[in-house]
């Protein structure tokens, strides 16, 4: 009981550290065996553009963790359009996928066009130009990564989706607590709110146009939906006790959450429409920490019913709940995969807290992180990947683990820490 009990203290405690700055930067932990390697040009006429759009794709696909990337030192041709591709030159440097494009002057914008070359079959895969002005080269980056990424993997690329997560600032009494809107590698970040009071749990809804998250500007916690382009917000629970853990359903009506109103954590359902909340479980235990599955049939919870922290999966066409972990005696905040086959959680093993893996129907738990203070873990809208909060040095982080566990990556701040990220759905 009292393990799940502090969680709220332990989050808000999290938070009292130095000031975090707005941008995060990429640093790649772990690479995969099995990477595809490739190549990406520099665009010709790219010195001239305010962004290095090449070098934005080549760490865009690195950091997936399917591609080994090839160095620019080590390229001693560099074409710019297919038919001047020799492809024996770079089957001798071991690549089997290369990217080539040129940037031209167009107007008052760029003309971005590229090509993805089949190495070993000596062919162009695909083409395109895109359009872009100064201001969304780094969108126009992303999205060629992810025309790139699909086209080789046959997954949807995920480089244009976007991170929510909170920052802090100042000591003791005197904090400034932020919440921000980033790439999905940390860049162009925006502060969406700014508060002296806690803020925690950020949940993006199912079009990605909407924030929910837990703040204490009310000197007690309360639930608030925030439209990210606009800034406009409307409080959405203030029961007296804990309001936490927002999630919406796949529909984009509802708010799964944990309030203590009728006395223990319990997982209620919040009408976004009518404002009315239905009380899901009902026990003596503390649930909290809801995730939807991808189907808006069932819910994933944690609780301590069985004694400590497990996750159990709540069945919102039958009523019935079923534990779903039980390797180990702490596993918690459970989030369904895209596909809805798989579970990522927070796992304590001998060495700490982690993120894992494991399949729904209760096959073996897999730990895929390397570090052990491990938090708030949120998959990627394609699966491939699992954001989450860890500590580095005494602050706090952000880092990302592949789905596989095989490749991992580093979102630190410059200073301070960095907590609570949620990872967008797809954009468009």
């Amino acid at each position: 009981m009292q393990t799940l009990s502090k969680v709220w203290l332990l989050c808000v405690l999290l938070f009292m550290s130095s000031y975090a700055s707005a941008n995060l930067t990429i640093e790649i932990t772990r690479g995969s065996d099995q990477a595809l390697p490739i190549g990406i040009v520099p665009f010709e006429g790219g010195e001239n553009l305010p962004e290095d759009v090449a070098q934005i794709i080549h760490d865009n696909l690195e950091r997936s963790g399917y591609f080994s990337l090839l160095e620019r030192s080590a390229m001693f041709d560099r074409p710019s359009q297919a038919d001047n591709v020799e492809f024996g030159i770079w089957r001798s440097l071991d690549v089997r996928y290369l990217v080539v494009g040129r940037a031209q002057q167009s107007g008052d914008g760029y003309q971005l066009q590229f090509e993805l070359m089949d190495i070993s079959g000596q062919r162009r895969i695909i083409g395109e130009t895109v359009t872009a002005n100064a201001n969304n080269l780094r969108a126009a980056a992303h999205y060629i990564s992810d025309q790139i990424f699909e086209e080789i993997t046959d997954i949807r690329g995920a480089f244009s989706t976007r991170i929510a997560y909170v920052t802090a600032r100042g000591l003791g009494d005197n904090m400034q607590f932020g919440l921000y809107v980033a790439d999905a590698d940390g860049r162009n970040s925006r502060e969406v709110l700014t508060s002296d009071q806690p803020i925690m749990s950020p949940a993006w809804s199912p079009d990605g146009s909407k924030l929910a998250y837990v703040s204490f500007e009310t000197e007690r916690p309360a639930i608030y939906i925030q439209d990210v382009s606009t800034g406009q917000r409307v409080q959405a629970t203030s029961f007296q006790g804990i309001n936490g853990a927002p999630a919406w359903s796949p529909d984009g009506r509802r708010i799964a959450m944990s309030l203590s109103k009728d006395g223990q954590p319990e997982i209620y359902i919040l009408d976004i429409a009518n404002r009315s909340v239905e009380r899901i479980t009902q026990n003596s235990s503390i649930d909290t920490e809801p995730a939807w599955a991808p189907d808006g049939r069932s819910l994933l919870f944690t609780s301590d019913r069985s004694g400590g922290p497990q996750i159990y999966e709540y069945s919102l066409t039958n009523g019935e709940t079923k534990r779903v972990t039980y390797t180990g005696n702490y596993n918690a905040r459970g989030r369904y995969s895209p596909d809805g086959e798989q579970i990522f959680l927070i796992h304590r093993s001998s060495r700490g807290y982690q993120v894992a893996r494991q399949d729904r129907d209760g096959g073996r738990l897999v730990v895929l992180s390397e570090s052990t203070r491990d938090e708030s873990p949120s998959v990627a809208p394609n699966g491939t990947m699992v954001i989450f909060a860890t500590q580095q040095g005494g602050s706090g982080v952000l880092s990302a683990v592949s789905a596989d566990g095989r490749s991992s990556f580093r979102l630190p701040a410059a200073q301070g820490e960095v907590r609570d990220p949620a990872w967008s759905p797809f954009l468009n």
